[in-house]
């Protein structure tokens, strides 16, 4: 008996699924320059892009946590714990100008990264379900950065720190330059390094990376790390933007936008696919999305439950694809 295999179907030069989120992001942008007066201006591209740049760095290391099956709900939650500490060290009166400062651009990120290693000690050491094991520091973080801040509004106005938030080189915010080194070296990480293969190979089958020989637990454990770090960096953004702590604001619905972006973005929810550029195309258009609505006058309550209602639209879709 002869098999006949059967005829292989050509492969389309510009799959449209695969870049559905472009095509959104293109249609509101043309949409806009239609209907929004002074939407192509610099002063518009820089709002966007500034308040993009959270997000997306938010969203690398949710990237690199999906891209594993997990997830991480305690984002916001630390990007607050962050903002509560750093004023602690820059307006402690014992502490130097010179070294308060630089201990507040770095010590809240490492401790950011340890609360995400406590995530990934859930996951990896107890077997606890990503959702459940991160859903832990999205309640008890806030409440963290309050007991830290003492529930306090604490607003200043050293230069030296909120040069995070306010300076430009060339006319391109500090933020937006953070944002794209980051980007670019994520890329960088997930293409051309072992540590990206074994990302994608523990995404794609867990059990399979595993008998390869691929350190699956601590993979999984350094993404969790991973994106505490970014988050903390966020939170230091954040404050310094706004020139106040607020640890009941600082980072709040962080992690729906990011969890969107890269949703939006590609990124498979239950892994074997994984696009740090797609996180960028969707948390621009997740932020577009958001301007679009405010300029039009709906009110941020409803834009929260659109970009939830977006969420599911991208879920759905890739399972259709399936």
């Amino acid at each position: 008996m002869t098999n006949i295999a059967a005829p292989l179907r050509p492969r389309a030069p510009f799959p449209l699924h695969r870049h559905a989120a472009l095509l959104a992001l293109l249609a509101l942008i043309v949409f806009n320059v239609v209907t929004t007066p002074r939407f192509l201006t610099l002063a518009t591209l820089n709002i966007n892009l500034t308040q993009t740049a959270t997000i997306v760095i938010v969203g690398i290391g949710m990237t690199f946590v999906i891209a594993t099956r997990g997830i991480d709900l305690s984002v916001g939650s630390l990007m607050a714990i962050s903002g509560a500490i750093a004023p602690l060290l820059f307006l402690n009166p014992a502490l130097a100008p010179s070294i308060g400062t630089p201990l507040a651009f770095v010590l809240p990120v490492l401790a950011t990264g340890l609360l995400g290693a406590f995530n990934g000690l859930l996951v990896t050491r107890f077997a606890v379900q990503p959702i459940i094991a991160t859903l832990v520091l999205f309640i008890a973080g806030r409440g963290i950065a309050q007991v830290i801040s003492g529930g306090q509004l604490i607003n200043f106005t050293q230069a030296s720190f909120t040069a995070l938030g306010s300076a430009r080189v060339l006319g391109i915010s500090v933020q937006v330059l953070i944002m794209l080194v980051l980007l670019a070296a994520a890329v960088f990480v997930l293409t051309r390094t072992l540590f990206g293969r074994y990302v994608i190979a523990v995404g794609g089958n867990p059990e399979a990376a595993r008998l390869s020989g691929v350190p699956v637990d601590r993979i999984r454990m350094l993404v969790y790390v991973i994106s505490g770090l970014l988050a903390g960096l966020a939170g230091l953004i954040v404050i310094a933007i706004n020139t106040s702590s607020d640890s009941n604001l600082v980072g709040q619905n962080m992690e729906l936008d990011a969890i969107a972006a890269v949703a939006v973005g590609g990124t498979a929810l239950n892994g074997g696919r994984v696009t740090m550029v797609g996180t960028l195309i969707g948390a621009l258009f997740i932020q577009l999305l958001r301007y679009t609505l405010l300029v039009k006058g709906v009110p941020d309550a409803a834009a929260i439950v659109i970009k939830a209602a977006v969420i599911i639209v991208a879920v759905a879709l890739q399972y259709r694809r399936r």
